[in-house]
């Protein structure tokens, strides 16, 4: 039996109790206050749960949790880079009362843990993405996450698990840490080297990663994360199908694959080290670390959050201390006079050198334009092909979103039958009276109630859109955090594209029929956008219509335009 790298923290922590234990707690859970998990915190709870958060056995209390923020160390002085906090609402903390104790549960109701609260705060979430992220430009997703989507309050204290969460999906390449390990010590493997990756895999990676086994004389354990990476990434269900098949092409018995269910922070260099102490816990002895590793791209000026071997840097100076060798990632180019991949920086001068960027790969899927194999193998670019056909075949919505009387509804009716004329693919019309009246009645117009009305509308444009339909969209929609939570919900199936229509307060009022803006002056109408509550108008929409100016017919054609030159009716060039 081969002897493996010990956990991080020395022990490989197990969070679920026996099952008489169990049995007993769940019969508790009955009687205790619950919270319903977050899909981050479903995440976090699973690796808290199987041992790939080790040594940490709850979530962090404050001492831990500020000297990760501040020092990337717990309390206790060992190395760990990345809060993992349980963010709770202001209302549900305050019913707690003296509680101590609380049940977890998942979106179906079902109790996974139970948690011992040991310390309630409140923190500084500002200072939290500074010191984590080194930013607070919302831009950074994570940043957006912490500082406009995440609970007020953190509970921290030691979890007692009942069960883990359910997957469906790929249930025979979800390993726990523990199974990993003895995956490994069942094969003979002592040195294994481990790829993070949440992108579909091409042959230069397949070269990469083969190149960094030889050199570290190590077996491979591909691990790609499949719970939550960037908004706009390949879904997680194509992305295992094409490492499936690309596997299929290393030697035999060198390499495995396992998924990661882990919320990726896209922390750049904290987050890289924290890649490697996962892997370390599920046995690996090197990491490969990539350039800009979890990087998020650029910030608002168009400057990379990240340095583009600043994880490098970090993970190299801490590698001593943890025991696991970092592998830096090389760039692999395809060098057409041999005919193979090499390094970049090994290539002859004068070859001619290929290369295809991601960029570029999605380009060519939109368009339905060729991809070479030497770039990729044929059974990769089938399944990309299958989940990601040419943009004017792919699901798009369509969000108009303006004052009331702007002419958004008048507008998206236009479009609907322009839409319908083409014929192309199903047209859905979700105008913001309709849905009122049919999916959020019991709304009433606080703000709290116009958010959960547009995340409704945004709900169902998403799946008509990730089923390949167009989803027209004229609600209100003044706030920008909800129509910022429609656009990712809506990337994630498909295209988004928002429309302003801005039209002056004073045409607005002129075209109101029903004497609204008048009402809602005399203070008869509470909460009336554009006279007691705000309209946030978008900064960077799509496209931005003047209300004011202009036949709905003409400005419906304006949309149709910009649709066409998007690729998304109509191809540009022949399929």
């Amino acid at each position: 039996m081969s002897q493996l790298i010990a956990p991080h923290g020395g022990h490989l922590v197990d969070g679920l109790v026996a099952a008489e234990e169990a049995a007993r707690l769940k019969q508790l859970s009955a009687s205790l206050p619950s919270w319903d998990l977050t899909p981050r915190q479903m995440c976090d709870l699973e690796m808290l749960l199987n041992g790939a958060f080790s040594p940490l056995r709850g979530f962090m209390l404050r001492s831990d949790y500020e000297s990760v923020r501040d020092t990337m160390r717990l309390a206790s002085g060992e190395l760990w880079p990345m809060p993992i906090t349980l963010d709770i609402s202001r209302e549900f903390a305050d019913s707690l009362g003296s509680a101590t104790r609380i049940a977890l549960r998942d979106p179906e109701g079902v109790v996974l843990a139970i948690l011992d609260i040991e310390d309630r705060f409140e923190p500084d979430l500002e200072l939290e993405a500074k010191q984590v992220f080194g930013t607070t430009d919302r831009k950074h997703p994570s940043v957006s996450h912490l500082l406009e989507r995440s609970h007020p309050i953190y509970l921290g204290g030691r979890l007692h698990g009942l069960e883990m969460p359910r997957h469906y999906d790929f249930g025979h390449l979800r390993s726990t840490p523990r199974e990993v390990r003895a995956f490994f010590s069942k094969m003979g493997w002592s040195r294994i080297v481990a790829f993070q990756t949440r992108n579909p895999m091409h042959r230069a990676h397949l070269e990469l990663t083969f190149r960094a086994a030889q050199i570290a004389e190590a077996n491979l354990l591909i691990q790609p994360v499949v719970g939550l990476t960037k908004p706009g990434d390949i879904d997680h269900y194509t992305r295992v199908r094409c490492y499936e098949k690309l596997l299929r092409h290393y030697p035999e018995q060198t390499t495995t694959l396992a998924l990661l269910h882990l919320a990726m922070r896209m922390g750049g260099p904290r987050e890289a080290l924290w890649h490697a102490i996962i892997r370390k816990n599920h046995g690996c002895t090197h990491f490969i670390v990539g350039r800009d590793h979890a990087g998020p791209g650029k910030d608002s000026s168009g400057t990379p959050f990240y340095g583009p071997y600043d994880a490098q840097t970090l993970v190299a100076r801490h590698q001593a201390e943890l025991g696991i060798t970092m592998v830096p990632f090389q760039e692999m180019v395809f060098v057409a006079e041999r005919a193979q991949y090499m390094p970049a920086d090994e290539v002859p001068e004068g070859a001619t050198v290929l290369n295809i960027s991601g960029t570029e790969l999605r380009r060519r899927l939109q368009e339905g334009l060729d991809i070479p194999e030497w770039f990729t193998y044929p059974e990769v670019i089938e399944e990309l092909r299958r989940t990601h056909p040419p943009r004017h075949k792919q699901g798009f919505t369509v969000f108009f979103t303006g004052l009331s009387g702007s002419g958004k509804s008048t507008i998206a009716n236009a479009l609907l039958v322009r839409l319908l004329e083409l014929g192309t693919r199903p047209v859905t019309l979700l105008d913001g009276d309709i849905v009122r009246k049919n999916l959020s009645s019991e709304l009433g117009f606080s703000k709290a109630h116009r958010d959960l009305n547009v995340q409704r509308i945004g709900f169902v444009a998403s799946e008509i859109t990730k089923n390949g339909g167009i989803a027209i969209c004229a609600p209100i929609a003044p706030y920008k955090g909800s129509r910022d939570i429609v656009r990712e919900g809506i990337s994630a199936a498909g295209v988004f594209v928002e429309v302003h229509v801005s039209t002056p307060i004073e045409t607005c009022e002129a075209r109101d029929r029903k004497g609204l803006y008048a009402q809602a002056r005399a203070g008869k109408i509470p909460h009336f956008t554009g006279i007691s509550d705000p309209y946030e108008a978008p900064l960077n929409p799509e496209l931005r219509l003047n209300g004011a100016g202009g036949d709905p017919a003409s400005l419906a054609t304006q949309v149709v335009a910009l649709l066409r030159n998007r690729g998304l009716i109509e191809p540009a060039t022949p399929a």
